[in-house]
């Protein structure tokens, strides 16, 4: 697991191999998940590397494919999305990703329509 990437919210961050374990799904299916956005990650250290904050009891955080979605939209890219959700957002108060895990998706969604 690797943590050489810094933000407010402390999170190891996983690689595929590592998500393959976890999640007990083929690397296809990881993949599969990475390209239909119900997980992202990033390869600005190396390997490719999901936040494991955006996993919650092994599995991806339900809200979060459509917040990836509405960033990605805005013309985000894959690091500019995790940047956003793992840095504290002025208008949230928090990380985005932790009121996402909070239940507060509207809040988090509507606030990032407004970026850009």
């Amino acid at each position: 697991m690797n943590t050489e990437i810094t933000s407010p919210v402390e999170t190891d961050w996983l690689t595929v191999p590592d998500l393959v374990e976890m999640l007990g799904e083929s690397v296809g299916r990881i993949h599969r998940l990475l390209d239909e956005n119900y997980l992202i990650g990033s390869r600005r250290t190396g390997a490719l590397a999901v936040p494991a904050v955006f996993l919650v009891d092994n599995e991806p955080l339900s809200s979060l494919r459509g917040t990836i979605i509405v960033l990605k939209d805005l013309g985000f890219s894959n690091d500019e999305v995790i940047d956003w959700l793992l840095n504290t957002e002025p208008l949230i108060g928090q990380a985005p990703i932790t009121s996402l895990r909070q239940g507060r998706k509207s809040e988090v969604r509507r606030i990032a329509r407004t970026l850009i």
